[in-house]
C-alpha cells in the first residue's frame, strides 16, 4: 500500500502519517529525513542535495525523487509506504508515477487533510518554534498554495483523494483517516 500525505504545513500530516505507520504497520517515509539520511551517508544525491540546501537554493526535483527513490529501494519499504512530503510539484508527482510504475505498484490513498489558513496560523505559533512567525508561516502557507496546492488537481480525477477535515484533536483526525483507507 502506497499512501501520500498532503496537506498545507502545520495541518498535521507528519503526525498522522507517524500514527498511520505505527498503526498500521506501513513504513513512514518522511522526505526531510531522506534527505538527512542520504545527506549524513554522503551518498552522490546527498552531496548534491546539501550544496543546494547550504546555499539556500530548493533542491531540483531530480535530486529529490532520485532520495526518494533511494530511500524507497530499501527492503523496510517493500511493503508499502507513506510518504510525507513528497510529491510537492508537478514534475516530483510525474517521476513518482514513473518510478511506481516500473517497479509495478502505483498510489493507494491520497489523504489531503485540510484546516483554515487562520487555524493554521494559530498552531504552528501556539508551537513556540524559533522559525515559526507569522510572516514565514504565511509565506509557507502561499508557497503551498502556489506550488503543492495545484497537485490536489492532478490527482484529483485519480479516485484515489481523500479529503480529511484536520480541524479536530488528532485522534478524531486519525479516526476520519482510519475509516476512508482500508489496509
Amino acid at each position: 500500500m502506497i499512501i501520500v500525505m498532503f496537506g498545507a504545513p502545520g495541518v498535521g500530516k507528519g503526525t498522522q502519517a507517524a500514527i498511520l505507520a505505527e498503526r498500521k504497520g506501513i513504513q513512514h517515509l518522511s522526505t526531510g529525513e531522506a534527505f538527512r539520511s542520504a545527506i549524513s551517508a554522503g551518498t552522490e544525491l546527498g552531496k548534491t542535495a546539501q550544496s543546494y540546501v547550504q546555499s539556500g537554493g530548493l533542491v531540483p526535483d531530480d535530486i529529490v525523487t532520485g532520495i526518494v527513490e533511494e530511500a524507497m529501494s530499501k527492503p523496510d519499504y517493500a511493503h508499502g509506504v507513506i510518504l510525507d512530503g513528497f510529491p510537492r510539484t508537478l514534475g516530483q508527482a510525474q517521476a513518482l508515477d514513473a518510478l511506481l510504475e516500473k517497479q509495478g505498484k502505483s498510489i493507494s490513498h491520497i489523504v489531503n487533510i485540510t484546516v483554515d489558513n487562520e487555524e493554521i496560523v494559530k498552531r504552528m505559533l501556539m508551537r513556540g518554534r524559533q522559525d515559526d512567525n507569522e510572516d514565514i508561516i504565511r509565506h509557507r502557507l502561499n508557497v503551498y498554495n502556489e506550488q503543492t496546492a495545484p497537485l490536489l488537481e492532478y490527482y484529483a480525477g485519480s479516485g484515489k483523494m481523500l479529503n480529511i477535515n484536520g480541524d479536530a484533536d488528532i485522534e478524531t483526525v486519525y479516526s476520519r483517516i482510519d475509516d476512508c483507507i482500508s489496509v
